[in-house]
């Protein structure tokens, strides 16, 4: 704020945008995400700095491979069906790539998103519209 220019990304989910069932904790804290980014977006928004939270769905990453596994568990349902489930869920059918998240923080941090503030941008392929 000293210096009148900054970037502030968090990472919520869009577990923060709607609800799904079993994960209740996860998703209370993804809501908690996004309330924070508006407000802290608010508050600094005259001195340069930039809130924005980044929303992904399933992403093709160590957690969503723990998620089929405690779904497996669960349920007895075969992995690789579980996972075509999640992909499923995307209008696309396909889980987002690491690198997909990383370029929409990217594209944040820079100063071609200086008019996007207080903003929690959804990276799902479409699941939440």
């Amino acid at each position: 704020m000293e210096r009148g220019w900054g970037r502030v990304v968090n990472l919520a989910s869009i577990a923060g945008k709607t609800g799904y069932p079993y994960i209740a904790a996860y998703a209370a804290s993804k809501h908690g995400v996004l309330g924070l980014t508006k407000v802290a977006a608010l508050e600094v928004a005259e001195r340069g700095v930039t809130v924005n939270a980044v929303c992904p769905g399933y992403v093709d990453s160590p957690m969503t491979n723990a998620s089929v596994a405690r779904i497996v568990e669960k349920t007895g349902v075969a992995a690789g069906d579980v996972r075509k489930r999640l992909e499923d869920m995307s209008p696309q059918k396909r889980l987002v790539t690491p690198e997909e998240v990383a370029a929409l923080v990217v594209f944040l941090c820079g100063d071609d998103a200086r008019g996007i503030t207080g903003q929690a941008l959804s990276l799902d392929g479409g699941t939440v519209v």
